[in-house]
């Protein structure tokens, strides 16, 4: 999958703008990128095209950091919603956390989205939408 691709998914999911569906996409796969394994981060970067891979990467001075950081979907949106980014609400942000994952799982192979969402609690899986509700399709 193709950065802009990926961006317009996010956008016809979330129903944003592609711009808004960009800042979602950032906040979201850096918010990810600290709740999972910096060593799982690095395999789902390494499957994301450019522009969206280094959201994930943790630079030098953290990337030792190999424990992930404990919190819940209320606090992962809030943690989106809060990035620095004032035109993200929390409603926007649920559905920006639950349209980029959703396309995530479609841009990466099914082992390495699910060895992420293994990383997670199980109130996540319960945001992704199924498998061909966004006519998308996951590599194998």
């Amino acid at each position: 999958m193709e950065y802009q691709d990926f961006i317009n998914a996010v956008a016809t999911r979330a129903k944003v703008s592609t711009d808004q569906a960009a800042t979602l996409t950032s906040a979201t796969l850096k918010t990810l990128g600290d709740r999972i394994s910096a060593g799982q981060a690095e395999d789902l970067a390494y499957q994301l095209p450019d522009g969206l891979d280094d959201h994930l990467r943790k630079p030098p001075p953290n990337r030792r950091e190999e424990q992930a950081k404990s919190f819940g979907l209320d606090e992962f949106v809030r943690r989106v919603a809060e990035a620095d980014r004032p035109a993200i609400d929390r409603a926007l942000a649920g559905a920006g956390v639950r349209a980029v994952l959703t396309t995530l799982r479609e841009a990466v192979t099914r082992d390495e989205f699910e060895n992420a969402v293994a990383q997670l609690p199980t109130e996540f899986r319960q945001v992704i939408e199924p498998v061909g509700a966004g006519g998308g399709q996951r590599p194998e």
